[in-house]
């Protein structure tokens, strides 16, 4: 009824509402052209939509977020058609933006104050999975190729799902605006050829309740948005609580690592000390092999002094034997009772040099053993420091692996 009489409902940008146009506002071309106006006989012509995407500064008002995820995006090299180019240092939010107003859907990604996708979704394009964690689609009017890498292959087959949807819908919104398009026209032809004034006249008092009906509906419509904006609200504030919370839980997590990494440059620096004293040790022991190679040498002293002994005593034998066969020799026997004397005398030397030297090694074994229970000792301190680290480590790779 309304396209018969030459009015068109249009959306106000700031809301809801009707927007009449009669013909005195009519949009056809021969409109101040020199060409006649539209009336009985010549059909009306809507004006041509707007074609062409929107930029991307553009105020988001009219727009609602079906979906968002987050992505490092991709562009096409332009020159070779063939690498990709990072258009993101890090992952950027990617989201689908509803046009309430024009009844289209968009995929924007901001990163910082840079637009980095702007691709309206129509029926023609169409969303490729080349990996298990990456996607990429065409966007002819942009004359690029986007490209998604995303963390998970969870998150990549929500989006591909989400963009067949969105797909789907923007061909339903295509071929209805179409059936739209073509219904005012055979109207609009149809009052041109068989339509009076009178005939408009009389349509006016039905015009005023349809108007009704639909400013009612309007207005239902508006208070479902204002429910809508008040959930979006809700969940808005429930999110920020949640990045609150997740923020202090992050804090905390950042305050331990750092209570971790002192208590390891503690333990470092004792396993340093520890590795010190193993050195010092170590040298310790090498002065126990010297004192070991000092009383083998001692060891064959006493025994080139025992067989010297040895030798002595069977001189002094065969001595006595000369002593006792040959009395005259008595004059010798006294010279050799000197000598023996003298021997006994150098034996109780060597017997004395004899004792020492048993001293020294007994003492060189005592030492040896008080050094060798020092090292047992300090070595099982050190076993017991070596399994602290260990267990220490483990906690940090549990730690590390939870975080």
């Amino acid at each position: 009824m309304l396209s018969a009489l030459g009015f068109r409902r249009t959306r106000a940008p700031g809301g809801l509402g009707l927007a009449l146009r009669g013909r005195l506002a009519c949009a056809c071309p021969g409109v101040g052209s020199g060409a006649a106006p539209c009336g009985p006989g010549r059909p009306c012509r809507p004006p041509p939509p707007a074609r062409g995407p929107r930029p991307a500064h553009a105020s988001l008002r009219s727009e609602q977020p079906v979906f968002s995820t987050r992505a490092h995006v991709f562009q096409i090299d332009p020159s070779t058609r063939k690498n990709w180019v990072p258009a993101s240092k890090q992952a950027v939010t990617v989201s689908y933006f509803y046009d309430v107003t024009r009844g289209s859907y968009r995929v924007i990604s901001v990163d910082g104050a840079k637009v980095i996708i702007n691709s309206s979704i129509t029926p023609n394009m169409t969303f490729t999975k080349t990996s298990q964690k990456f996607g990429q689609w065409a966007d002819s009017r942009a004359n690029t190729v986007f490209g998604l890498g995303f963390s998970s292959e969870q998150q990549l087959t929500k989006f591909a799902e989400t963009f067949q949807e969105v797909k789907e819908a923007a061909r339903l919104a295509r071929d209805k605006s179409q059936d739209k398009a073509e219904t005012p026209s055979g109207h609009c032809q149809a009052s041109g050829i068989n339509g009076t004034d009178d005939e408009k006249a009389s349509h006016a008092g039905p015009l005023d309740t349809h108007l009704k009906s639909e400013n009612d509906k309007l207005k239902m419509a508006l208070m479902q948005s204002a429910a809508n904006v008040k959930k979006w609200e809700v969940e808005l504030q429930r999110l920020r609580e949640s990045n609150t919370r997740l923020s202090s839980a992050l804090q905390e997590s950042a305050a331990s690592a750092e209570q971790w990494k002192t208590q390891l440059t503690a333990c470092r620096g004792e396993n340093d000390r520890l590795c010190g004293q193993i050195v010092e040790l170590e040298e310790q022991c090498g002065e126990i092999g010297r004192e070991k190679e000092r009383s083998a040498q001692l060891a064959r002293r006493v025994q080139a002094l025992e067989a010297e002994l040895r030798e002595k005593d069977t001189e002094l034998a065969a001595l006595r034997k000369q002593s006792e066969v040959i009395p005259q020799l008595v004059s010798e026997c006294t010279f050799v009772s000197e000598k023996l004397e003298a021997a006994e005398r150098d034996n109780q030397r060597l017997e004395d040099k004899v004792q020492a030297l048993k001293a020294d090694v007994e003492e060189s074994r005592f030492r040896q053993c008080h050094l060798q229970g020092e090292l047992r000792s300090f070595l099982e301190v050190l076993d017991g420091k070596i399994d602290d680290l260990h267990d220490f480590r483990r906690s940090l790779s549990r730690l590390g692996t939870d975080h």
